[in-house]
């Protein structure tokens, strides 16, 4: 990627691809999970997995599918409609296969403290949060380019 072409992407564009993303798992998992475990499944009061279902669609399957998207697409859907990208920190070009499973797995760090990890994305100069740090990765996307500035003519 040519670097002089592209910004990096910031806390609020990440938290809105984030929630795209976390939409479509919802609407791929929660019917399912409503189905084998009931209504009830939704208003437990223990804490823990349901069962087996319970952890491969809430755990195992969401994973897979994000390290799947990074590794082939350099984004998941949410990244992709505001046209991000992950990118090697060092190259710019698309991270490796450990980079993808390490920023994965990074994520456990960077919210324990609160979300802080998280929330540095919006301080930090290359906008990358611990899960970025950790894994050498950056989220960047084209600059948009304004081609004519509109005005109205007021009559």
């Amino acid at each position: 990627m040519e670097s002089s072409n592209l910004n990096y992407i910031g806390f609020w564009p990440r938290v809105g691809a984030s929630l795209i993303d976390l939409a479509i798992l919802g609407v791929l998992t929660a019917p399912i999970l409503t189905f084998h475990y009931g209504e009830s499944y939704w208003v437990r009061e223990e804490f823990g997995l349901a069962g087996p279902l319970d952890f491969i669609l809430s755990y195992a399957f969401p994973a897979l599918a994000v390290i799947l998207f990074w590794s082939v697409k350099q984004a998941t859907p949410g990244k992709m409609a505001i046209h991000a990208k992950i990118a090697d920190a060092r190259t710019g070009q698309a991270p490796s296969t450990a980079q993808c499973i390490g920023r994965y797995f990074a994520y456990i760090p960077a919210t324990l403290p609160l979300g802080l990890g998280i929330i540095w994305v919006a301080f930090d100069p290359r906008k990358q949060g611990w899960h970025d740090k950790l894994a050498g990765t950056v989220v960047v996307a084209p600059k948009v380019i304004i081609a004519k500035e509109v005005s109205f003519d007021e009559n």
